[in-house]
């Protein structure tokens, strides 16, 4: 069975909600439905992240439960995952922390775990609306490593 990795990286808040939960259920039922096994990378770092774990949480519940998990990568282990171990595991398939973020310094740590995700990923899907922001340097990041990606966007910059 081939694995498809899919990590998704988003500003914490963003515009367009509704339109963006409807792309993003688009993308998670097409994987479920064309792919043998889905690996869905997400963050807990804000709104899109949040919008991402429970739109495939749903998709799993109402179109295919049998191939995929929702997977968590922590940049370190945080003092709400040790105070909430069960909640995290109730909620997410699997809960990782990414090794090389773990041991960089704490400033660093998200864009070396979103480096990780991006070069694990056969595909990252990008919500973003502005060119600032650590969503943003990560897609840059996918362009120059030659990841493939797709944007999420209600804007006619994208």
């Amino acid at each position: 069975m081939d694995t498809f990795t899919v990590s998704f990286f988003g500003h914490r808040q963003f515009d367009h909600t509704r339109e963006i939960e409807t792309m993003l259920e688009g993308t998670v039922t097409e994987l479920l439905f064309t792919k043998d096994y889905v690996e869905f990378l997400v963050g807990r770092n804000g709104a899109f992240d949040c919008l991402v774990a429970s739109t495939v949480r749903r998709c799993k519940r109402t179109v295919r439960n049998d191939n995929s998990a929702l997977i968590l990568v922590l940049p370190y282990l945080t003092a709400e995952y040790k105070n909430n171990i069960e909640s995290f595991h109730a909620y997410y398939d699997e809960v990782e922390v990414c090794p090389a973020s773990s041991k960089a310094h704490f400033k660093a740590a998200y864009q070396t775990r979103n480096h990780f995700m991006v070069d694990r990923s056969d595909l990252i899907v990008f919500c973003v609306q502005h060119f600032s922001g650590g969503a943003y340097q990560t897609m840059r990041y996918a362009e120059k490593t030659g990841k493939r990606y797709t944007v999420l966007s209600v804007s006619p910059d994208y």
